[in-house]
């Protein structure tokens, strides 16, 4: 079973729709006992850092979410939920994330050509670093177009990308750590490629169901 956390800024329906699409169990819980108990965990989230940031401390959610991680768990964040695994976002001032992946959140303005739509929504292809891939994207071809909405991306470490993705500049897609993973585009919003993704998810927790 998979544990989707639930702490209010989060499109659970959806997510775990997909996962039942996939035939793998899900429920979605803030108590950390059933996080703590599951396969695996995946944090989704919406809305801005520092919101989003307040609400898992204040329901003891980020000690959860670290013990699990600590724990060896697989954990997926996916937008706002992987912005939230790096160390710093500096979006609407500056405010403390999990520090689970090496990093921070900085604003696309500045980065990104003028004429480029802020936020950005749509459809754009993954590019993988040289030297290897993500187990997340096991199954998926470099080029495979996914669905993104946001205005901030990541910035991590070479050893730490697992995916960008070019929007007149190149931007973080993908992150991880070890045990724990992070796309900033929505595998539930991305069609048959996205399932695919998440069903690499599904094995890399060992989901039978």
């Amino acid at each position: 079973m998979i544990a989707i956390v639930d702490y209010g800024v989060g499109n659970l329906f959806s997510l775990g729709s997909s996962l039942e699409h996939i035939g793998c169990s899900s429920r979605v819980t803030a108590d950390p006992s059933d996080i703590l108990a599951a396969d695996g965990v995946i944090r989704p989230g919406v809305g801005a850092f520092g919101d989003a940031a307040d609400k898992l401390r204040s329901t003891g959610l980020d000690v959860t979410v670290k013990e699990a991680a600590a724990s060896g768990l697989p954990l997926l964040g996916i937008c706002l939920g992987m912005q939230l695994l790096f160390e710093k976002s500096y979006e609407f001032g500056e405010h403390d994330g999990l520090g689970l992946i090496p990093g921070k959140v900085v604003p696309m303005r500045g980065v990104i050509p003028d004429g480029y739509k802020i936020p950005h929504i749509g459809w754009n292809s993954l590019i993988y670093p040289d030297g290897g891939r993500c187990p997340l994207f096991e199954n998926t071809p470099e080029g495979t177009y996914v669905y993104f909405v946001h205005s901030f991306y990541a910035v991590c470490p070479p050893e730490n990308l697992a995916a960008s993705t070019d929007y007149g500049a190149v931007l973080t897609a993908a992150a991880y750590n070890g045990n724990i993973f992070g796309t900033q585009f929505h595998p539930e919003k991305s069609g048959e490629a996205g399932m695919e993704i998440l069903r690499s998810f599904k094995k890399i927790c060992g989901v039978r169901k």
